[in-house]
Formats: structure tokens, C-alpha cells, sequence
């Protein structure tokens, strides 16, 4: 069995960490230079802001509807996303970062319920000591694990 943890919105829910009155609210970070969104939360979504979006052509947009706009900030995501990482291998010893807000898990020796058991642990606990919210997808193999994890967040929004 694999699994494929990913951090929900993560630049966004890095930054609602440290401000949680963002909790709610639309907001979006843009790339180095503020050129460009990199990142959106749910709510900024909604209002139809696409990624790569050329900040200055959606200035309207983000004033109309309170849009909370930060520069990235690479440093505090790596923080977050090396304390992420570290739950993870609390829990499980077979862990393969693949980004920087996205890990494998290969449960060798598990059951589908303890693994089942063991993903909403980690859920819970990264989200209890970091947080961060995340998603998990279960499945024979790693590809079948990130389309169960596509899942798993589309059952969130």
C-alpha cells in the first residue's frame, strides 16, 4: 500500500498559521517580485483567480473582494514543510518526500485498516502540532495514490 500525503492550499495555510484571522478570508501569494499568483486559497479560488495569473490584471478583483495578497516567502515554507515532513516519519518509517508540500508512504507490512488508521493519524497530528491541513490518498501504487488524493481534496472543497 502507498499513500500520498499533500498539504492543502500550503503557501496559504503557512500563512494562516501565523495569522489565523486569515481563516476565511480569500488570499493569494505571488511569486518572487509579485508578479504572478502562486498560490490561492479556497476562497480565492472561488472568485476565479487562475495560478500564473499576472497580478496587475486582477488588482480589480482583489480590491473588490478584500483579496489578501503576501510576497512568498520561501524560508517559512520550508520551516513548515520540514516540521510536516517530520510528523510524518514519527508515524511511518518508509517516507519519500516528492515536493515540498508532498510525501509518499509505502506501508510495508500494514493492512489496508491500519493503514487506514495510521493516515487519519497523521491528518490529525499535523494538523493538531503544525496547523496545516492535509489530504491523504490510499492505494496500491504510488499513481493510484495521487489520484485517490485528487479525491480526498475534492471531497473537501
Amino acid at each position: 500500500m502507498f499513500a500520498l500525503i499533500d498539504c492543502n492550499n500550503f503557501y496559504a495555510s503557512c500563512e494562516r498559521v501565523f495569522q489565523p484571522h486569515l481563516n476565511g478570508k480569500p488570499l493569494v501569494i505571488l511569486s518572487n517580485n509579485d508578479g504572478c499568483v502562486i498560490a490561492r486559497s479556497n476562497e480565492a479560488k472561488s472568485l476565479g483567480i487562475p495560478m500564473g495569473a499576472p497580478a496587475f490584471k486582477y488588482k480589480e478583483i482583489f480590491q473588490k473582494n478584500n483579496v489578501q495578497i503576501f510576497s512568498s516567502n520561501f524560508t517559512l515554507y520550508g520551516d513548515m514543510s520540514n516540521r510536516v515532513m517530520s510528523i510524518i516519519a514519527r508515524h511511518v518509517p518508509e517516507v519519500e518526500i516528492y515536493s515540498i508540500d508532498e510525501a509518499f508512504i509505502k506501508f510495508s507490512g500494514f493492512s489496508e485498516d491500519e493503514a487506514n488508521k495510521k493516515c487519519k493519524e497523521i491528518i490529525n497530528t499535523v494538523l493538531k502540532w503544525t496547523g496545516i491541513p492535509v489530504s491523504i490518498g490510499l492505494a496500491s501504487t504510488k499513481s493510484l495514490a495521487k489520484v485517490a488524493n485528487r479525491i480526498a481534496k475534492k471531497k473537501l472543497s
